[in-house]
């Protein structure tokens, strides 16, 4: 039995059941099921989980404004479930936090495959030898693996699993050139066509965290037609 705790939040109980059901098919046994925001928020004020689906379309709050309080709190990967498939609905997602979306109508297992690449990339993230501290030091920045933190000018940032996950894989590799598939295949795993968004918005909040003007970057540049690449002003 796999010890990953993952909370779904739908007000459908048939999408809350089926998406149980799989995932307890694969496994995991330690789920949570929401049917409101207000369910959710409670759950996630008095338990961690390593993993969160969220519908956007919910009865007493929509899934965009229940991540962004979720995200006052908590870096928990978040994974959208929305009927509402227009790119700007996306956008918006992953914009307020979001780390990942499937639109209704989707294929379950797709929706478990994805669930299972976060956890087994978190599970790789966490298992990380402790005893030897990973900290990669900048003018501006500093962003230590071992205790998840992201420092700015001397001020804690907040930051999501999956952008401070994609931060340490620039961090790793400076000055090397990667498409926005590639970063989404070494960062979350499993992709389909259309996930090279879920890059562009990541590397657009990322910018706004790091870079002096955001709109003219400096560290994580993009090289038209090419991809992205990370330019370390100094430090390690």
């Amino acid at each position: 039995m796999r010890n990953e705790s993952i909370l779904l939040v739908d007000d459908e109980a048939g999408i809350l059941n089926m998406l149980d059901s799989l995932l307890r098919n694969e496994g995991y046994s330690h789920i949570t099921k929401a049917g409101s925001a207000a369910e959710a928020l409670t759950a996630v004020r008095t338990k961690c989980f390593e993993m969160i689906v969220l519908d956007v379309m919910l009865p007493d709050m929509d899934g965009f404004s229940l991540c962004r309080e979720m995200r006052k709190t908590i870096s928990t990967p978040i994974l959208f479930l929305t009927a509402r498939s227009s790119d700007l609905d996306k956008l918006q997602g992953l914009y307020l936090g979001g780390d990942d979306y499937v639109t209704k109508p989707f294929n379950p297992m797709e929706v478990v495959a994805r669930i299972q690449a976060h956890l087994r990339r978190s599970s790789l993230y966490a298992s990380h030898d402790s005893s030897t501290e990973e900290i990669y030091r900048y003018d501006t920045f500093t962003a230590n693996r071992t205790t998840g933190q992201l420092i700015v000018n001397n001020v804690v940032i907040s930051c999501p699993a999956k952008e401070f996950e994609l931060l340490l894989y620039f961090c790793k590799h400076p000055n090397r050139v990667f498409t926005a598939q590639q970063l989404y295949e070494q960062v979350w795993g499993t992709m389909v066509q259309g996930d090279e968004k879920t890059v562009v918005i990541h590397i657009s909040r990322l910018r706004k965290k790091l870079e002096d003007d955001p709109s003219h970057p400096k560290l994580i540049v993009t090289l038209r037609g090419i991809g992205y690449k990370f330019v370390p002003s100094s430090g390690k």
